[in-house]
Parts: structure tokens; sequence; C-alpha cells
């Protein structure tokens, strides 16, 4: 015998299911957030022994205030500091790390995400020979700005908004660099 529709019958029914769900929902959020957090914290590493020279000391995340904005960066004693910097691109949020060696020249940059258009912007993560620029540049002697703009990066080809984007965020990053040397 089939159970009468009505709003009771509805209601339990409904209950049930999200109790259900609900309980599959964290179930695999419990199983999936550690290995999730790990793989999150090896990228991380990773991006930091990218961008700085080879350390041996344990990198701490620390976080300053610049202009009222706070940004995350790495700490490593004797190698510089790995900066967080997300600024926007043409097609969303553009985030690096960019290492910054004791003398504030730039090490390396890496990007940790991007939302650039495929084939053109999105080149800013793997086409080598415009991340190689950055590598050993002195921003306090030389223009971080794109040639089309009065400075010295060379942009990528069709991508002058992402290039700009990818210049600012090295910027943004020197900027927290002298903030951080000025309150030694």
């Amino acid at each position: 015998m089939a159970a009468k529709s009505n709003l009771l019958n509805m209601a339990l029914s409904l209950t049930a299911v999200c109790l259900v769900c609900s309980a599959l929902l964290g179930g695999v959020y419990a199983m999936t957030s550690g290995p999730i957090a790990e793989a999150q914290a090896a990228k991380t590493a990773a991006s930091i022994a990218r961008v700085l020279p080879e350390f041996s000391v344990q990198p701490e995340l620390k976080t300053v205030s610049v202009d009222g904005v706070d940004y995350s960066y790495y700490d490593v004693p004797g190698s510089g500091i790995a900066v967080v910097s997300t600024v926007g691109g043409f097609g969303g949020p553009l985030s690096l790390m960019v290492g910054i060696d004791g003398d504030g020249l730039i090490v390396n940059t890496v990007v940790l995400s991007h939302s650039e258009t495929p084939g053109l912007g999105a080149k800013c993560a793997t086409e080598t020979s415009f991340i190689d620029q950055f590598k050993g540049w002195d921003p306090s002697s030389r223009v971080l700005a794109v040639r089309k703009d009065g400075g010295e990066v060379d942009a990528i080809t069709a991508s002058t908004i992402t290039s700009r984007a990818y210049s600012a965020a090295i910027a943004q990053a020197y900027n927290v660099y002298l903030n951080l040397k000025g309150n030694e």
C-alpha cells in the first residue's frame, strides 16, 4: 500500500534526503580535507623553492600590512623573502609568488594561479623568455612596466594587459620588501 501524499510525508521525505546528503557531503569533506591541505602545502613549498636560492631553514609564513592591504610572505633567513602578490589581470586575479633576495633583486617568479585566456595571457605561466627576464631584476634602478608604457619589460605578444598585471604584481611584492626593509 502506497503512502498518502500529504504535507507531513513530503516534509519528512525531504528532511530524510537532506540529512543523508548532508552526511555524505560531510564525510567526503572529512576524507579529503587532509590530502587537499597536504597538496597545497607541497605546492607552496615547491613554489618557495623555485623563487629563492637554495635554503636549509624552514620558511616562516608572516603577514604585513602595506597601504592598508595585508600581504602574505615567507621569510627565509639567509635567502630572502617570497611574497604572494595578487593583482587583476585580463581574465581575473593573477597571483604570483615573487622571490626577493636581501639586496632587493628579484630572484625568480612563479604563477600560483590565473584566469587568463588560454594561448594568450596564460603564457605568463609557461613562456620562459617572459618569466626569465625578471631574474636578477633590480626594481630600484629599472622601470618595472611594459615597453608600451615606457618601461623595460618585454610583454607577451598580444597579451599586454596580462604583462602589465604581471609587472604590477612584481612591483607590489617589491613594495612589500621595501616596507619590511624600512621596518628593520
